[in-house]
């Protein structure tokens, strides 16, 4: 058996199934670990849906921005349009069955066995992987429950911008999907700078790489994530960066986790987009 993670797909089906057969992936015996956003903009978020669920416990994913916001649009607190790439996602027969399934998804996922965590963004510096696990569950419990759609409403924004023991009610879960679905850059305090979103050297003073905190308390915690594209591929500070910007004419990138030295594959994407002004979730933020 074998564990690969692989990078922010964002609907680029094609590449993905050109990725499993370079890595000669068992579906019977080995596993996949998503690293999160499976779906938007690419040409096939469906069909990336579809057969990642498909592989049942052969594949873990973990929650990111835009699995996020497909939400929010199933459940019409963030409407897309008819060209937007999410529309054969919300069209589809199954889409109540889809979308059930990726509302179950986690935040955060740990094997104890391996000793390695999977997250979409990054982690304030004041959690360790326990603590990152128990705030995962106040989001992930209110995301499986009748009130979901009132999480939904809600998680849009930015503030507040730094993790305390003591916050509550919705700041307290916008907080903790904030770190793992958006998080690239913070203070050493932890005050999360979610405006910066570009290659290490153009975020505003003060702000590092989240997994660069000196005093990170998960730094003992081998941890695997996606999310940021001008990063690039990673083996930094006991973490595994895995977006290496398919969607935008990169690779689409798997990991062979369960190995020391890890192995990484790689295949060429062929659904180039341009780089967008806007992006679902973040771009929103700054509305709430």
């Amino acid at each position: 058996m074998s564990i690969y993670a692989i990078g922010d797909v964002q609907g680029c089906f094609d590449e993905l199934m050109a990725l499993v057969e370079k890595i000669s992936f068992n579906p019977k015996s080995d596993k996949l670990w998503f690293v999160g956003d499976l779906v938007n903009r690419g040409p096939k978020s469906l069909e990336t849906l579809r057969w990642v669920k498909s592989l049942g416990e052969h594949a873990t994913t973990v929650l990111g921005n835009h699995d996020l916001h497909l939400l929010a649009a199933h459940a019409k607190v963030k409407p897309v349009s008819e060209s937007s790439s999410l529309a054969p996602v919300l069209r589809a027969s199954d889409a109540d069955e889809l979308l059930d399934w990726l509302r179950y998804r986690p935040l955060v996922h740990y094997d104890a066995e391996i000793k390695i965590a999977m997250i979409h963004a990054g982690l304030v510096p004041q959690w360790n992987i326990e603590n990152a696990l128990a705030c995962a569950k106040e989001v992930e419990d209110i995301l499986r429950s009748e009130n979901y759609i009132d999480f939904l409403k809600n998680m849009y924004g930015n503030a507040p911008d730094s993790w305390n023991d003591s916050l509550s009610g919705w700041g307290r879960l916008r907080v903790i999907t904030n770190s793992f679905t958006r998080l690239r850059y913070c203070d050493r305090y932890g005050v999360m700078s979610l405006a910066d979103k570009g290659p290490i050297g153009t975020q505003n003073q003060g702000m590092l790489p989240w997994y660069e905190i000196s005093s990170r308390k998960s730094k003992n915690t081998k941890i695997v994530f996606g999310h940021w594209s001008a990063l690039g591929y990673l083996e930094k500070n006991n973490v595994i960066a895995t977006d290496t910007g398919c969607l935008w004419g990169g690779s689409l990138t798997a990991v062979s986790i369960d190995e020391t030295p890890v192995r990484k594959f790689q295949v060429k994407c062929k659904a180039k987009r341009a780089i967008p002004t806007d992006i679902p979730f973040e771009g929103l933020a700054n509305k709430h």
